[in-house]
């Protein structure tokens, strides 16, 4: 996907909380190359600490993680956040309902590549708008 598809929302900072390093940078990679700012910690505890220290756009949170979980630290998120929308990833489609409807969106991280772009353009660049749809 080129970035011109998301001009406005490319300059945006974007804060990734997940356990696996490899998937920090993973995700780091794969949203700068699209011209994001990237802030990535290791915890709820430490994307707490971040989120606290600098501005960040969109928040991007594993659900499945030790000591706080992606609804754990989705409500402390909004507390300190309430503008930055929430993405919870998970490995895995069986999370709770309490945890779904406590975030903006949801993407399984086998969509990774094809579902996050259009998630934070989506929640960040167009105010909330519907998805256009790709239904032919």
């Amino acid at each position: 996907m080129p970035l011109s598809v998301y001009p406005e929302v490319s300059s945006a900072v974007v804060l990734c909380i997940d356990d696996s390093q490899d998937m920090l940078e993973c995700e780091r990679a794969f949203l700068e190359s699209f011209g994001y700012t990237v802030l990535t910690a290791p915890s709820g505890d430490k994307g707490l600490e971040l989120a606290s220290m600098f501005s960040v756009d969109v928040v991007i949170v594993d659900y499945f993680m030790p000591e706080m979980n992606g609804l754990e630290l989705a409500i402390e998120m909004k507390r300190l956040r309430p503008q930055a929308p929430i993405i919870l990833l998970s490995g895995t489609t069986d999370v709770p309902e309490q945890a779904l409807k406590s975030v903006d969106a949801f993407v399984a991280k086998d969509r990774l590549a094809s579902q996050l772009l259009p998630a934070i353009a989506y929640l960040h660049g167009y105010g909330r708008m519907p998805l256009p749809s790709y239904d032919a």
